[in-house]
């Protein structure tokens, strides 16, 4: 529903005017240049409170990345994993296995959105804030950078049946497959997009099968680093806190490189899921000559990777006016 305010209207219409520049045909397409006029400083502002985040939450970074990969998996990159329940019209996707108790960064998305309606009420859609925050969070931890197409709308709804199906730590290589593939990605994003497992902490429920109880057997992953397994069992012993945070990359666990691609080629993987990229009877001539490639090649990597954040942020942009808005709120539809 479109706001009646006329703060709003002049958003809308602001909007109109930014999209024209980047119609192409009939369609409106995403550039790196649609705020150029609306927002000039739009990325310095997000960077400037991502960078004041960081200084009190050292996981902001691999935090707001992931929030980007699980809103565009869910109905396309449209912010729709930022909105709030409401009960009767939006069930969460914040409440969806995969985001809940897990998902996190949603009060700095607030920060950076309450910014730029200051500085340019009603121009930069939270779906594009998203986009911008992985972005700058990747080129801030030592990552690669990108020019971030802009331009989409927010929805007004919410997927939460989507949202539930979306990559799981659990899932094998065949099923992964699918998920990137019905997206429209590839086995080269799969394996690339999972590098950002390179920074970030995971919890070790998601990792005690593997020490403990793998594939039913009552005994440890045979595929799983013996030096890695006796430390990773310090720290998720049996029938210890399952909600226990850990590395995913024990070597930087704080810095956006290559040593999740060298840490699963020696079995050092913590996810399940990143493991069968390397270690998966279909992994070979599929997915794992592209962990060794990066593996020995950071450049290969970070190029790889900006353009599988491109092709990532191309999953259904909502730029139909009739269909989406640019929030005021990035928890609400506005009027709601």
């Amino acid at each position: 529903m479109a706001s009646s305010t006329p703060h709003a209207a002049a958003g809308v219409l602001v909007l109109l005017v930014a999209a024209a520049v980047c119609l192409h045909g009939a369609t409106a397409q995403l550039c790196e240049d649609y705020y150029a006029d609306t927002c000039p400083d739009a990325y310095d502002i997000v960077k400037q409170v991502l960078i004041d985040a960081h200084k009190s939450d050292v996981r902001i970074y691999a935090s707001l990345t992931r929030l980007h990969f699980h809103d565009c998996f869910v109905q396309g990159c449209d912010g729709s994993l930022l909105l709030d329940g409401v009960p009767g019209v939006i069930n969460s996707e914040k409440g969806a296995p995969a985001n809940n108790n897990s998902a996190r960064g949603f009060p700095v998305v607030d920060k950076v959105k309450a910014a730029l309606e200051e500085a340019c009420p009603g121009v930069v859609s939270c779906a594009d804030i998203l986009a911008l925050a992985a972005e700058i969070s990747v080129e801030l931890s030592g990552g690669p950078k990108w020019g971030v197409l802009l331009g989409r709308l927010d929805s007004k709804t919410a997927n939460f049946a989507s949202a539930s199906n979306l990559p799981s730590p659990f899932d094998n290589l065949t099923i992964l497959e699918k998920k990137f593939r019905d997206v429209g990605l590839h086995n080269i994003d799969l394996v690339t997009l999972s590098g950002a497992h390179t920074f970030g902490r995971a919890q070790c429920r998601f990792v005690t099968a593997r020490l403990y109880n793998f594939s039913g057997t009552n005994r440890p992953d045979p595929t799983l680093n013996s030096g890695y397994r006796a430390f990773l069992t310090q720290r998720c012993p049996q029938n210890g806190n399952a909600s226990a945070l850990n590395d995913l990359d024990p070597t930087t666990p704080n810095i956006f490189d290559k040593n999740y691609y060298t840490n699963l080629a020696v079995n050092r993987g913590f996810l399940p899921s990143d493991q069968e990229l390397k270690s998966s009877p279909q992994a070979q001539g599929v997915t794992a000559p592209i962990v060794d490639r990066f593996a020995t090649s950071q450049d290969a990597f970070f190029k790889s990777f900006a353009q599988s954040m491109i092709n990532m942020g191309n999953i259904q942009p909502l730029t139909d006016p009739s269909k989406g808005e640019i929030r005021c709120n990035c928890r609400k539809v506005n009027d709601s």
